[in-house]
């Protein structure tokens, strides 16, 4: 059924996928100006001017389809050993992510005690661990049905 626990868990690791668009991953000091990454790209901000230094389109485009996959996860209630799979390979492409996100954070500084981790820094943990809670909520489902094909 749709209203199962696993759609709560794959709809909160979609927003916390999507939410990886908007919150800096990572942020650094230069100068007079503050530079900080998103899944969109390098930006800069210098006083009250925000100005895009470097568009990370692949990256941007993973992002999205990342969110669309796990999205769509939600409507295969139907066949549960597909669902489970698809949110093991979720979880995969979330690690992907986070490596390909801190190769472009090496960018900033060669030092890391010179870069401030944000928020967005831990976005991708928490996607991973919403959609591994959407396995064994999905491993339960298939528990219940199982115990109730023993009574009939």
């Amino acid at each position: 059924m749709i209203q199962r626990v696993q759609s709560i868990w794959l709809l909160l690791a979609t927003l916390t996928i999507s939410s990886f668009l908007f919150i800096p991953l990572v942020s650094a000091h230069a100068g007079n100006a503050t530079q900080f990454i998103t899944a969109r790209g390098l930006y800069q901000i210098a006083g009250t001017d925000t100005k895009l230094l470097e568009e990370s389109l692949p990256l941007f485009i993973s992002t999205i389809a990342l969110a669309i996959i796990c999205f769509a996860n939600i409507f295969n209630f139907r066949n549960r050993k597909l669902q489970k799979r698809i949110s093991i390979l979720t979880i995969f492409l979330i690690m992907g992510l986070s490596f390909w996100c801190s190769q472009l954070a090496q960018k900033l500084g060669d030092n890391l005690a010179d870069l401030n981790f944000g928020i967005g820094s831990f976005l991708p943990i928490i996607a991973a661990i919403f959609c591994f809670l959407s396995i064994r909520g999905i491993n339960n489902d298939d528990k219940l049905i199982r115990s109730a094909d023993r009574l009939r």
